[in-house]
């Protein structure tokens, strides 16, 4: 079995057709980010002991950003629940029962929203806690120097700031009404031309209510 910062990587057949799944899915970007998602969320697991399913994490954070690939380029949704919606379709038909499919559901669909999820189950705390820290760097020291070069070794993250925010942008730019109410409305703000983000006080004010 593959250890990375002596965390194991699931060998199991659901955790090698999930890889293969996103390797020809998704570009090498989106693959060796979401690889380390997993891994610090797992190295963040560790360090809050807490009692995780390690292949659901694998999977849940594999799947996590498919949302924003080519085969969902023409989605209407939120491209977190495209990617979440794809997790639990895969899970269900490798046998995994609806209740565990459905966490990795969560884990994805709310991985861009902060601090609910460290409130729920260890799975989809540990997708966003690894989210946050290779994307923002919340919780950086968390992890050793060494554990951060052996993760980055092993999926490097070459001009990964930049990259990463192309990604966003080309995932969510025919879809901008989705970013209302989180984070990635900041991106097509910077990025999309034209972008206008939605107000949440004008939408309150112009609902047909009278009053």
């Amino acid at each position: 079995m593959e250890r990375i910062a002596d965390i194991a990587i699931p060998d199991s057949r659901l955790a090698r057709e999930a890889t293969t799944l996103v390797r020809d899915t998704a570009d090498e970007l989106i693959f060796d980010h979401s690889r380390r998602v997993y891994l610090f969320g797992a190295l963040q697991g560790v360090r809050r002991g807490l009692d995780y399913d390690a292949e659901l994490l694998y999977v849940a954070a594999m799947f996590h950003d498919l949302g924003l690939t080519a085969r969902h380029r023409d989605s209407t949704q939120r491209f977190e629940i495209d990617g979440a919606d794809d997790a639990r379709d895969f899970l269900i038909a490798h046998g995994i029962p609806a209740e565990r499919a459905e966490i990795a559901w969560t884990a994805i669909a709310l991985h861009t929203t902060p601090e609910i999820p460290a409130r729920m189950a260890p799975e989809i705390a540990l997708v966003t806690a690894g989210v946050e820290l290779d994307v923002l760097g919340l919780g950086y020291d968390d992890v050793t120097e060494d554990q951060r070069d052996a993760v980055t070794t092993a999926h490097p993250r070459p001009d990964f700031k930049r990259r990463i925010l192309a990604a966003f942008t080309a995932g969510i730019e025919h879809r901008p009404r989705t970013t209302f109410g989180n984070v990635k409305a900041d991106v097509l703000e910077h990025f999309s031309p034209g972008f206008e983000r939605d107000d949440f006080v004008a939408v309150i004010r112009n609902s047909p209510w009278k009053e």
